[in-house]
C-alpha cells in the first residue's frame, strides 16, 4: 500500500465516512431542539409522533449500516480493492450504535421504563424478542471488533464475527414482522440480504471447491502396475 493511499483513507475517506454515519443521529437531535422550541434547524421534523419516528430513523440506520457493512467484501472482490476493508469495522461499530439508541428509545420514551409494559410487550410481539437477540450479538461484536480481541481470540474472532449474517437475518425478520400491511420495504431489505448472504454462501462454496482441487492435484501418482 502506497503512502499516499494511506493518507486519503485516514485523512479523507474514514474521517467522510465517519461524518456520513452521524447524520441519522444528527438529524434527531436536530428535530428534538426543533420540538423544545430551542433552535429552528433546517431540518425535517419528526412528525406528530417523535417517539416513534425516533425509533424508526435509528432502526432502518442501523439496519441499513448492516447491509452496507455486508457489501464491503462483495465490493473488494468485484473491484480488487483490499484497502474498503479499513472502513468495515467503522459501519459496522455505527451499526451496533443505531441498534442500541433504537433500542434506548423503545425502552426510555416509547415504555417509559415500565419493566412491566415491556414483558408484556415481549409476549405480545416476539419481534421484539428477535430484535433484542440481534442487538445482544452485535454488541459482542462491536466490543471484539479491536485489534487486541483479534489477537486474544485468533481464529475464533473470524467464527464469533459470522454472526454478523445471523444479526442481518435478525434485523430483517424483526422489521419485516412487525409491519401490519406494506411490505414492500421489508421486502426489499430481505431481497437485499438474501443476495448478499447468497453471495458469500457461494464464494465459500467456491473457495472450499478450490482447496479440495489443490490439494487433489497436490498428491503424489502411483505408478500403474505392469
Amino acid at each position: 500500500m502506497s503512502h499516499s493511499t494511506d493518507k486519503r483513507y485516514r485523512y479523507i475517506y474514514k474521517p467522510a465516512l465517519f461524518l456520513a454515519c452521524l447524520v441519522p443521529l444528527a438529524w434527531v437531535v436536530a428535530g428534538v431542539a426543533n420540538a423544545m422550541a430551542a433552535t429552528n434547524l433546517p431540518v425535517p421534523g419528526l412528525g406528530a409522533d417523535p417517539v416513534r419516528r425516533m425509533l424508526g430513523i435509528f432502526g432502518h440506520s442501523a439496519l441499513n449500516l448492516l447491509l452496507i457493512t455486508l457489501c464491503v467484501s462483495p465490493l473488494r472482490a468485484l473491484t480488487g480493492n483490499a484497502q474498503l476493508l479499513r472502513l468495515r469495522r467503522m459501519l459496522g461499530v455505527f451499526a451496533c450504535s443505531y441498534a442500541l439508541l433504537h433500542f434506548l428509545v423503545y425502552v426510555g420514551p416509547f415504555q417509559g421504563f415500565d419493566g412491566h409494559a415491556i414483558a408484556a410487550d415481549l409476549v405480545k410481539r416476539p419481534y421484539i424478542t428477535l430484535g433484542f437477540a440481534a442487538l445482544l450479538m452485535l454488541l459482542a461484536l462491536a466490543v471484539t471488533s479491536t485489534n487486541g480481541w483479534m489477537r486474544r481470540l485468533g481464529r475464533r474472532w473470524q467464527r464469533l464475527h459470522r454472526l454478523i449474517y445471523v444479526v442481518t437475518a435478525l434485523g430483517v425478520w424483526h422489521y419485516w414482522w412487525q409491519v401490519k400491511k406494506d411490505i414492500r420495504e421489508p421486502l426489499l431489505y430481505a431481497g437485499l440480504a438474501a443476495v448478499l448472504l447468497g453471495w458469500r454462501w457461494w464464494r465459500q462454496r467456491r473457495t472450499t471447491q478450490q482447496r479440495g482441487t489443490t490439494s487433489s492435484s497436490a498428491l503424489p501418482t502411483v505408478p500403474e502396475r505392469t
